[in-house]
Protein backbone atom coordinates (compact mmCIF):
# COMPACT_ATOMS: atom_id res chain seq x y z
CA UNK A 1 0.00 0.00 0.00
CA UNK A 2 1.07 3.14 -1.09
CA UNK A 3 2.45 6.29 1.59
CA UNK A 4 -0.63 8.30 -0.13
CA UNK A 5 -3.42 5.78 0.90
CA UNK A 6 -1.91 4.95 4.37
CA UNK A 7 -1.66 8.84 4.82
CA UNK A 8 -5.24 9.16 3.93
CA UNK A 9 -6.76 6.83 6.41
CA UNK A 10 -4.63 8.04 9.47
CA UNK A 11 -5.78 11.72 8.20
CA UNK A 12 -9.62 10.08 8.60
CA UNK A 13 -8.57 8.73 11.97
CA UNK A 14 -7.19 11.98 12.82
CA UNK A 15 -10.52 13.95 11.83
CA UNK A 16 -12.58 11.35 14.00
CA UNK A 17 -10.74 12.36 17.10
CA UNK A 18 -11.33 16.08 16.29
CA UNK A 19 -15.36 15.49 15.26
CA UNK A 20 -15.45 13.28 18.76
CA UNK A 21 -13.59 15.95 20.69
CA UNK A 22 -15.32 19.08 19.23
CA UNK A 23 -18.80 17.31 19.92
CA UNK A 24 -18.14 16.90 23.33
CA UNK A 25 -18.25 12.96 22.97
CA UNK A 26 -14.77 12.45 24.42
CA UNK A 27 -11.17 12.50 24.25
CA UNK A 28 -9.38 13.24 21.46
CA UNK A 29 -9.21 9.70 19.90
CA UNK A 30 -10.05 8.28 16.19
CA UNK A 31 -9.83 5.18 14.30
CA UNK A 32 -10.25 3.10 11.33
CA UNK A 33 -10.25 -0.03 9.74
CA UNK A 34 -8.91 -0.74 7.04
CA UNK A 35 -9.73 -4.23 4.77
CA UNK A 36 -8.04 -4.27 1.42
CA UNK A 37 -7.81 -0.72 0.77
CA UNK A 38 -11.01 0.30 1.67
CA UNK A 39 -12.05 1.65 5.53
CA UNK A 40 -14.71 -0.61 6.97
CA UNK A 41 -15.24 0.61 10.51
CA UNK A 42 -14.62 3.63 11.83
CA UNK A 43 -15.01 5.18 15.66
CA UNK A 44 -14.04 7.88 17.55
CA UNK A 45 -14.13 8.17 21.36
CA UNK A 46 -17.70 8.56 22.92
CA UNK A 47 -17.25 7.90 26.74
CA UNK A 48 -19.06 10.90 27.31
CA UNK A 49 -21.30 10.71 25.07
CA UNK A 50 -22.30 7.37 25.74
CA UNK A 51 -21.69 7.35 29.66
CA UNK A 52 -19.49 4.05 28.32
CA UNK A 53 -16.22 3.99 29.92
CA UNK A 54 -15.54 1.22 26.85
CA UNK A 55 -16.67 3.35 24.04
CA UNK A 56 -12.79 4.27 23.27
CA UNK A 57 -12.17 4.88 19.07
CA UNK A 58 -10.53 1.52 18.74
CA UNK A 59 -13.42 -0.38 20.63
CA UNK A 60 -16.05 1.54 18.39
CA UNK A 61 -14.18 1.20 15.18
CA UNK A 62 -13.55 -2.93 15.56
CA UNK A 63 -17.48 -3.28 16.43
CA UNK A 64 -18.74 -1.05 13.38
CA UNK A 65 -15.85 -3.39 11.35
CA UNK A 66 -17.46 -6.89 12.71
CA UNK A 67 -20.85 -5.75 12.41
CA UNK A 68 -19.76 -4.38 8.70
CA UNK A 69 -18.36 -7.76 7.48
CA UNK A 70 -20.80 -9.80 9.79
CA UNK A 71 -17.54 -11.68 11.67
CA UNK A 72 -15.58 -11.60 14.97
CA UNK A 73 -12.34 -11.41 13.05
CA UNK A 74 -10.34 -8.88 11.82
CA UNK A 75 -7.21 -10.99 10.62
CA UNK A 76 -6.53 -9.62 7.09
CA UNK A 77 -7.10 -5.82 8.67
CA UNK A 78 -5.20 -2.95 10.03
CA UNK A 79 -6.26 -0.60 12.43
CA UNK A 80 -4.85 3.09 12.13
CA UNK A 81 -5.56 5.14 15.44
CA UNK A 82 -4.77 8.60 16.27
CA UNK A 83 -2.95 7.58 19.48
CA UNK A 84 -0.97 4.03 20.49
CA UNK A 85 -3.97 2.34 22.23
CA UNK A 86 -4.77 1.89 25.66
CA UNK A 87 -4.32 -1.69 27.50
CA UNK A 88 -8.08 -2.24 27.24
CA UNK A 89 -7.98 -1.25 23.42
CA UNK A 90 -5.14 -2.98 22.84
CA UNK A 91 -6.71 -6.48 24.08
CA UNK A 92 -9.42 -5.89 21.98
CA UNK A 93 -7.18 -5.55 18.81
CA UNK A 94 -5.86 -8.91 20.02
CA UNK A 95 -9.16 -10.81 20.30
CA UNK A 96 -10.09 -9.06 16.65
CA UNK A 97 -6.55 -10.86 15.49
CA UNK A 98 -5.95 -7.31 13.30
CA UNK A 99 -2.59 -7.79 11.12
CA UNK A 100 -1.22 -4.68 12.01
CA UNK A 101 -2.01 -1.11 14.42
CA UNK A 102 -0.99 1.52 12.46
CA UNK A 103 -0.59 5.07 15.25
CA UNK A 104 0.02 8.52 15.42
CA UNK A 105 0.30 10.16 18.01
CA UNK A 106 2.13 8.13 21.29
CA UNK A 107 1.11 6.53 25.17
CA UNK A 108 3.42 9.10 26.09
CA UNK A 109 1.66 12.46 24.37
CA UNK A 110 -1.45 11.05 25.75
CA UNK A 111 -0.12 10.98 29.00
CA UNK A 112 1.15 14.46 28.44
CA UNK A 113 -3.02 15.78 28.47
CA UNK A 114 -4.16 13.36 31.27
CA UNK A 115 -4.35 10.34 29.48
CA UNK A 116 -1.94 8.00 31.52
CA UNK A 117 -2.52 4.45 31.22
CA UNK A 118 0.52 3.87 32.92
CA UNK A 119 -1.11 2.73 36.05
CA UNK A 120 -2.77 0.62 34.00
CA UNK A 121 -0.02 -1.24 32.28
CA UNK A 122 1.34 -1.29 36.07
CA UNK A 123 -1.88 -3.28 37.26
CA UNK A 124 -1.54 -5.66 35.17
CA UNK A 125 1.67 -6.98 35.23
CA UNK A 126 0.82 -7.73 38.76
CA UNK A 127 -0.47 -10.83 40.36
CA UNK A 128 -4.38 -10.39 41.29
CA UNK A 129 -3.35 -10.42 45.48
CA UNK A 130 -1.51 -7.07 44.96
CA UNK A 131 -3.70 -4.90 42.47
CA UNK A 132 -5.28 -2.09 43.25
CA UNK A 133 -8.93 -3.45 42.76
CA UNK A 134 -9.60 -6.77 45.50
CA UNK A 135 -10.35 -9.54 43.00
CA UNK A 136 -11.85 -12.83 44.86
CA UNK A 137 -12.40 -16.07 43.72
CA UNK A 138 -16.24 -17.73 44.40
CA UNK A 139 -18.18 -20.88 43.21
CA UNK A 140 -14.77 -22.19 41.15
CA UNK A 141 -16.67 -25.84 41.40
CA UNK A 142 -19.32 -24.49 40.08
CA UNK A 143 -18.42 -22.89 37.05
CA UNK A 144 -15.97 -25.81 35.73
CA UNK A 145 -18.51 -27.78 34.54
CA UNK A 146 -19.43 -25.29 31.54
CA UNK A 147 -15.72 -24.72 30.61
CA UNK A 148 -16.04 -29.12 30.30
CA UNK A 149 -19.06 -29.01 28.59
CA UNK A 150 -17.63 -25.98 25.91
CA UNK A 151 -14.43 -28.20 25.28
CA UNK A 152 -16.26 -31.32 24.59
CA UNK A 153 -19.10 -28.92 22.43
CA UNK A 154 -19.10 -30.36 18.61
CA UNK A 155 -20.80 -27.63 17.09
CA UNK A 156 -18.37 -25.00 18.98
CA UNK A 157 -16.91 -22.38 16.94
CA UNK A 158 -13.60 -21.44 18.64
CA UNK A 159 -11.96 -17.88 18.70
Amino acid sequence: MENKQRNSFMLRAIELAEKGMTEGYGGPFGAVVVKDGEIIGEGYNSVIRNSDPTAHAEILAIRNACENLGTFELKDCTIYTSCEPCPMCLGAIYWARFKKVVYAAKKEDAAQISFDDADFYAEMAKDMEHRKIDFEELMRDQALPLFNTWKEKPDKIPY
